[in-house]
């Protein structure tokens, strides 16, 4: 049975920037495959339908996103061109809905932490044994890893709305108690430190949960990703090419 954390107020990203990932890629990759049968199937058509991806791609922000909607149509071309039957094609997608359910595309990729990333965090933040640490979206449970690396006498909890990757998490970390849930949609009132590794968009949402529920006492960190408005407690060089950003929760302001 899965581990649950307490709950809070029930809610979700229901506006309509939850659809635009990953349904803006597969609009894409539809227009230019549709491009390239209208004019093809010789180069000068797979030229067109490649450049149109290109303008597709620059619509996005994140670099990840913009490789992603760029190279779909010319790497699915390349298979296409090889004797795999058309049904292979639906291997990966039912993979990518596994992983990502459509309520979980609004959260952040599946970015591994490094487990190292975290091994600076206890110079400058204290926790005493049993303090009870959060991977709030811990995906795979890289996170939780990196977590009792830093932390070894604390007690490591994730959450993850994905089921695929919660089962993942559950058998790779044991040693944790993970939930199968929604992060924003659990309470953060009895945990020590929230670790994040979410994305820009959700910073702003992940700033006023935790003015709202976190303890005085408590912390907040965020890998790459800093809190809007906020001066930080510490900026820390993880060794690698992530930096860590450290927050009391007293300190949060409105």
């Amino acid at each position: 049975m899965a581990a649950r954390l307490p709950r809070a107020a029930a809610g979700g990203d229901h506006s309509p920037s939850a659809l635009r990932w990953p349904t803006l890629a597969l609009l894409s990759w539809a227009a230019c495959f549709a491009v390239w049968r209208l004019l093809g199937p010789g180069w000068p058509a797979v030229l067109i339908a490649s450049g149109l991806g290109l303008i597709f791609a620059c619509l996005h922000r994140q670099t990840w996103r913009r490789l992603i909607v760029a190279g779909g149509f010319p790497l699915a071309l390349l298979a296409t061109g090889s004797d795999l039957p058309a049904w292979i094609w639906l291997v990966p997608l039912a993979v990518l809905l596994l992983a990502y359910p459509r309520r979980g595309w609004t959260d952040a990729p599946l970015f591994p932490t490094p487990h190292d990333a975290l091994k600076a965090l206890p110079e400058r933040v204290k926790l005493h044994d049993g303090a009870r640490v959060l991977d709030a979206g811990c995906g795979l449970g890289d996170g939780l890893v990196a977590l009792r690396r830093a932390y070894p006498g604390v007690r490591p909890a994730g959450i993850e709305y994905s089921a695929f990757l919660w089962l993942l998490a559950r058998l790779r970390c044991p040693w944790a108690e993970i939930a199968r849930g929604d992060l924003w949609a659990q309470s953060w009132r009895d945990v020590d430190l929230v670790y994040l590794f979410q994305r820009p968009e959700s910073m702003p949402r992940a700033l006023d949960k935790a003015r709202s529920e976190l303890r005085p006492g408590s912390w907040l960190v965020s890998l790459d990703f800093p809190l809007p408005g906020q001066a930080v407690f510490a900026q820390l060089d993880t060794g690698t090419r992530h930096q860590l950003y450290v927050y009391r929760a007293r300190d949060l302001q409105a």
